[in-house]
C-alpha cells in the first residue's frame, strides 16, 4: 500500500471527527487537536440527520441509525389556530448534537483525540506543514486539514479579508421534555417534523432523543428552532447576556437576560398555534444563535485545507451543515487514495468539488432564508423546506 500521509486536524467537533476517522481508515497517520480542555458539548442541540452525517456510524461502526436518532413520518404545517394547514409524509431522523459527537469519537483511540490543544500558528512549505500550539508545542505533519468552525484561526490566517455576513434574524433555541407537555399538545407534535409559518418568520419542532438517549414516545425531548427577525443594528442587545457580557454570535442556555426572554414568550403565546405556542414558553432555557453565512474563494492552500464550517458556513435552513462537513472530509480520503497519497493532487480535485457543492449549497440556503423571513414568498407545503445536502431531499 502507498504512504499515506500524516495528517493534523484542528478542532474535535463533528466535521473534525469525521474526516480524521476516514483518513485513518485509509492509512494516514492521524490526530486531532481540539482547544477545550474537556469534551466538547452541546446543550439542547437538536439536529435534522442527513445520510452523510450517519454514513461513519452506520457504515464503518456498524451502529443502526435508529439507535441514536428518533424519527418522524410527517412534514405537517399548522396554521394560527392549531388546524392542520397542509401535510406530507415524509421520513425524517433526528438526533442531538452530543449523541451524534459520543458516538464519532468513540470510534477513534484516546490517545489520537487531544485535548487542551489549541493552535496558535502554522507554516507550510513544500515538504509539510509545522503547527504550533498555544503551549509552544510543535507537530509536523504531511497535511493539515483545519475544522476549527465558523471562528477559524485558520480562515482567518489563509483568508483574512473573509468576514461573517449576518443574515438579519436568529434562531431562538432550546428543548422540553415530552413528559412535561399536555396530552393535547403531544398529540399535535407526535411523529411530526412541525412548521408554522408567518409574516416575516418561521418556526419548526421535531423531537429528539432524551438526554439519557431515550427513543421511545413520552421519554424524549421536543426541539425547536424559531427565526426571528433582529436589525443587524439592534443584535447586540439582543445578545448581551445577563451579566452584562455583549457576545458575538450566541447566547447559551441560561444566558439570555429575563426581560428579552418574557417577550419571546409574550410574542409566542399571541401568534403562535396554541401547541407550538405551549412547547415554545414550556422551554426552560431558551438561547439564542445569531445565523450568518461565510462564502469562500479558496479551501486548499499548498498542504492545509479547510474543511466544514472553517470553509462555507451556511444557513441552518437545509439541515446540512455537518452533513456538508462530514462530506468534506470523505471526499478527500477518497481523493487521497485515488492519488495513492498525493497530497497536491488530491487537494487539487477535492477543492474543485467542495467549492461547487459549498456554493450550490450556500446559495440554496440563502434563498430559503430571505424567502421566509423577508419576502414573503413561502407557503405551506414549500418543496425548498425538504431537507438535503444537494438539494431538498437528496
Amino acid at each position: 500500500m502507498t504512504d499515506m500521509p500524516s495528517v493534523a486536524v484542528i478542532g474535535g467537533s463533528l466535521g473534525g471527527l469525521t474526516a480524521a476517522l476516514v483518513l485513518r481508515d485509509i492509512g494516514c497517520e492521524v490526530t486531532v487537536y481540539e482547544r477545550s480542555s474537556s469534551a466538547l458539548q452541546a446543550r439542547g442541540a437538536g439536529i435534522a440527520v442527513l445520510p452523510e452525517t450517519l454514513r461513519y456510524p452506520v457504515e464503518r461502526l456498524g451502529i443502526p441509525a435508529k439507535q441514536i436518532c428518533s424519527s418522524t413520518d410527517v412534514i405537517r404545517f399548522l396554521d394560527r389556530a392549531g388546524n392542520i394547514d397542509h401535510e406530507l409524509d415524509h421520513p425524517y431522523l433526528f438526533s442531538s448534537w452530543n449523541i451524534i459527537y459520543r458516538t464519532l469519537q468513540s470510534g477513534l483511540d484516546a490517545d489520537r483525540y487531544m485535548l487542551g490543544r489549541g493552535m496558535n500558528s502554522f507554516v507550510s512549505d513544500p515538504d509539510g506543514v509545522t503547527v504550533e500550539f498555544d503551549d509552544g508545542d510543535q507537530v509536523r505533519v504531511d497535511l493539515l486539514v483545519c475544522a476549527d468552525g465558523i471562528n477559524s484561526i485558520s480562515r482567518g490566517t489563509l483568508l483574512p479579508d473573509v468576514r461573517p455576513r449576518y443574515a438579519g434574524y436568529v434562531a431562538w433555541r432550546g428543548v422540553v421534555d415530552e413528559s412535561a407537555l399536555d396530552d393535547a399538545t403531544r398529540s399535535a407534535l407526535y411523529d411530526a417534523l412541525t412548521y408554522q409559518l408567518l409574516p416575516g418568520s418561521h418556526i419548526l419542532l421535531y423531537p429528539i432523543p432524551g438526554l439519557d438517549g431515550a427513543l421511545e414516545s413520552g421519554q424524549r425531548l421536543m426541539n425547536m428552532v424559531w427565526y426571528r427577525n433582529v436589525a443587524e443594528d439592534d443584535l447586540p442587545e439582543l445578545l448581551t447576556d445577563r451579566t452584562g457580557k455583549q457576545r458575538s454570535v450566541s447566547l447559551p442556555p441560561g444566558a439570555a437576560r429575563d426581560e428579552v426572554v418574557d417577550e419571546m414568550r409574550s410574542f409566542a403565546a399571541e401568534h403562535l398555534a396554541p401547541p407550538i405556542a405551549a412547547m415554545v414558553t414550556g422551554v426552560g432555557e431558551p438561547f439564542v444563535q445569531a445565523v450568518f453565512d461565510i462564502d469562500v474563494a479558496k479551501m486548499a492552500f499548498g498542504r492545509v485545507c479547510l474543511i466544514g464550517d472553517a470553509a462555507f458556513v451556511v444557513r441552518p435552513h437545509a439541515a446540512a451543515g455537518t452533513a456538508k462537513a462530514a462530506e468534506d472530509g470523505w471526499v478527500l480520503a477518497d481523493e487521497l487514495e485515488r492519488s495513492g497519497g498525493d497530497v497536491g493532487v488530491a487537494l487539487e480535485r477535492w477543492e474543485a468539488a467542495q467549492l461547487a457543492l459549498g456554493r450550490a449549497l450556500l446559495d440554496r440556503t440563502r434563498d430559503i432564508g430571505d424567502s421566509s423571513q423577508f419576502t414573503s414568498k413561502f407557503r405551506a407545503g414549500d418543496p425548498r423546506l425538504i431537507f438535503g445536502l444537494h438539494g431538498p431531499g437528496c
